[in-house]
């Protein structure tokens, strides 16, 4: 069933955890990379600073997905909590606080199932010398976090016997709303009005202080940190200028180049098609537009930063490697042996070299569906030839954006 799984997806062109895991990557000099920068991780706890991220870059259809699973699964084995999510209208790039509540949706650990952050809040054990550390650095008065995350950690830990308000907590953790009068009535329950007051904080502020909080709170329940891999960033391509500034900026965010923002204990890793520079860069003049736009309003910052995200997408791509006939040979091997487990059937050996130019999705799915065809039709010999993938259309497309949350500094203070 794990092959079948696996062939399906491959005819399906989304790779599933069972084909990368059968398949391989064919990109052993970015698996190194990224294992490195695992292990920068581990030590940023230390230093204090963010890993430096990749930003994965390749023609439609290269493997960038396929890659992105790949890397899932180097974390997961590695001991690190890890989300994957795709760029869209539900998980617009500009909006950190979309983006952060659908990393915790879809995070994983290993050997587990279901929702990470309950099972990384059970991990907690309050009398080791790595709470303690991290019970230390929340109530740091010298760092910018909401005194929310000092006060629900602490009610978190003494409210033991109610667990809807350790539900409630884990929730505000995971993205959601906290009512201010309910935390008040909370701490002043566990005895403590006095030391924690609850004070102000845009929901955009509070989502991003929730990226630093998390990374420390997965340690301290002994795992080595979090990953965070963006796939289709391209789409970015589609929004209007200013939407897209705030994207560039998020990228650079993700990446560990923005001045002034250092989540440690985290690595972002993105993935992009390699005609967004040419496309959307230059043949719309982003690079012209958005400091022209911007600065015209008087919004330097956002210049600076949208600024540092262009010349990340520019000068910091990881690129994929082009499969060779030997790397494609070993594909068509590897396939050929899942697809027979799969369905009781040996394809026939006769590989015939194909055109190295087509990616390797158009490989697999040309000979999964050959073999379809004369598994199903005894006799008959397919010839199907490899057309052209289809290009990304980078057209604006207003429905694609939704306001992000916390618009004109929103804050929570009074929900």
């Amino acid at each position: 069933m794990e092959n079948r799984r696996a062939v399906e997806a491959l005819r399906c062109g989304v790779p599933n955890q069972d084909a990368v895991r059968a398949m391989g990557s064919a990109q052993p000099d970015l698996e190194a990379r990224f294992r490195m920068q695992l292990q920068a991780v581990r030590e940023s706890f230390g230093s204090a600073k963010q890993a430096e991220g990749i930003l994965v870059n390749g023609e439609f259809g290269s493997g960038k997905s396929h890659l992105l699973e790949r890397f899932q699964q180097i974390a997961l084995e590695e001991n690190f909590v890890c989300s994957k999510i795709v760029v869209s209208k539900e998980t617009p790039l500009y909006d950190p606080a979309k983006v952060y509540r659908a990393a915790v949706d879809s995070a994983a650990i290993a050997g587990r199932r279901g929702a990470a952050l309950p099972e990384i809040a059970v991990s907690l054990k309050t009398d080791s010398p790595v709470y303690a550390a991290f019970y230390k650095w929340v109530h740091q008065t010298d760092i910018t976090l909401s005194t929310r995350f000092a006060a629900t950690l602490y009610v978190y830990e003494y409210a033991r016997v109610d667990e809807e308000i350790r539900d409630r907590i884990l929730r505000f953790w995971a993205g959601e709303r906290i009512g201010v009068a309910e935390l008040k009535k909370w701490v002043r329950d566990v005895g403590e009005a006095a030391t924690y007051k609850v004070d102000k904080a845009t929901v955009k502020d509070l989502a991003l202080q929730r990226f630093f909080f998390l990374p420390r709170l997965a340690a301290a329940a002994g795992y080595s940190g979090w990953v965070l891999l963006i796939d289709e960033v391209e789409l970015i391509g589609r929004y209007s200028l200013r939407q897209r500034a705030r994207s560039y900026a998020e990228v650079a965010r993700w990446m560990g180049k923005l001045e002034g923002f250092s989540v440690p204990g985290f690595l972002g890793v993105l993935s992009i098609s390699s005609d967004f520079e040419e496309a959307v860069l230059h043949e719309k003049h982003d690079d012209e537009k958005i400091p022209n736009r911007l600065g015209a309003a008087g919004d330097q910052l956002a210049v600076s930063q949208a600024e540092r995200g262009m010349q990340v997408i520019r000068r910091d791509k990881a690129v994929l490697k082009a499969p060779d006939q030997n790397t494609i040979r070993e594909a068509f091997e590897k396939l050929r042996s899942i697809y027979a487990s799969a369905y009781g059937w040996q394809p026939p050996a006769n590989y015939v070299p194909p055109d190295p130019t087509a990616r390797m999705r158009q490989h697999v799915k040309r000979w999964i569906t050959e073999w379809d065809l004369m598994r199903l039709y005894p006799g008959y010999e397919p010839r199907i030839n490899i057309g052209e993938e289809p290009r990304a259309s980078y057209s604006e497309e207003p429905g694609l954006e939704v306001p992000s949350e916390g618009s004109n500094d929103e804050t929570e203070a009074e929900k």
